[in-house]
């Protein structure tokens, strides 16, 4: 009897323990990985919300694909992915305060090509090297540049356009988003090939530039594609000529700038995802992996091919990092040959 009581005392009390004891080996276990997150996927990370960096204002190209990505990324990896914009110089600002942060996958960067590859030739004080200090993630694809003008010019070609330019020697202009932006370079690189003379009207964003061709205020705009296509597609603006190796679904009417003669204008506003350097290959691909799957869903697609994403390129971290060392190098020699700098 003696023994069967103290054993019952003793069950009682492991049972105890289990209890006590559970709430604590809860509270202590790993994070569990997302049902749907990429194969292979670190049960560590993420642990708590992403931020993505954008570094020009919203409602503009590169706002538009982050904010377009980032539900279904949510989506994939079970964490908040928080859009967040911090403007200024060209991009810089954002792409500096990235390359600063921690390699750790929680502060990524909208990666674009003014702030990735052309401020650094253009500004003389960029605070981080563009081919060292960031990881390089996911090329996520590019938009055409397209010359519009105001469909009230009496102008039906690149060919009228250049001849109007010959007749008014300074007098047409053109409007940017800044100096140094692709929409900068295009028309600068347009004036040096076609021997006319243009003035550039630099604004802080493309929104104003667009306002203002719509009023009649400038002349034309070498705009990227998303800001433009439904002035274009409304009638409000004619689309002259469109920087794509070939015409596109969205616009079938508009010749390229090659169909017109102008075999070399190769510039175009390209987004990616990077991270600070030194981010380990694994985590790099995790994301790439999450990115990509965020890419793939439907709904994702049919928004960035409505504003004319083009998604051919590189297709990993590694090729993404050879097409970023080549881009840099492009920009280096076309920005020097155009004399276009900022101070």
């Amino acid at each position: 009897m003696i023994g069967l009581h103290l054993r019952a005392i003793a069950a009682t009390f492991l049972a105890s323990i289990c209890v006590l004891t559970a709430p604590s080996f809860a509270q202590n276990a790993p994070p569990t990985t997302p049902a749907n997150a990429p194969t292979g996927a670190s049960t560590n990370w993420p642990n708590k919300p992403i931020r993505l960096i954008v570094g020009l204002a919203p409602g503009g190209g590169t706002d538009i694909v982050a904010r377009a990505l980032s539900p279904k990324m949510s989506e994939i990896l079970g964490q908040t992915i928080i859009v967040e914009n911090k403007t200024g110089a060209s991009g810089t600002i954002a792409a500096d305060y990235v390359s600063k942060s921690a390699a750790d996958g929680y502060t990524l960067l909208m990666g674009h090509v003014n702030s990735n590859a052309i401020a650094p030739f253009v500004f003389s004080k960029v605070p981080y090297n563009p081919a060292t200090d960031f990881s390089p993630i996911t090329y996520l694809g590019y938009v055409p540049n397209v010359l519009v003008v105001n469909s009230a010019l009496p102008v039906n070609s690149v060919a009228d356009l250049i001849a109007m330019a010959k007749s008014q020697p300074g007098a047409l202009s053109y409007g940017s988003s800044g100096i140094g932006s692709t929409q900068h370079i295009t028309g600068a690189f347009f004036a040096q090939m076609t021997g006319v003379s243009l003035n550039h009207v630099p604004y802080k964003g493309s929104g104003q530039a667009i306002i203002d061709l719509l009023a009649n205020q400038i002349t034309m705009n070498f705009d990227t594609l998303p800001p433009v296509i439904e002035q274009v597609r409304k009638g409000n603006l004619k689309a002259l000529a469109i920087s794509t190796p070939k015409r596109l679904a969205l616009l079938p009417n508009t010749p390229t700038f090659n169909e017109v003669g102008l075999n070399n204008i190769d510039v175009a506003n390209w987004y990616s995802v990077m991270g600070p350097k030194d981010m380990s290959p694994t985590l790099v691909s995790q994301i790439d992996k999450a990115i990509k799957q965020a890419m793939a869903d439907p709904s994702v697609k049919k928004t960035l091919e409505a504003k004319g994403l083009q998604t051919e390129g590189p297709n990993t971290p590694a090729e993404f990092k050879l097409f970023l060392g080549a881009e840099i190098n492009k920009y280096q020699k076309l920005l020097k040959s155009l004399d276009i700098k900022a101070d």
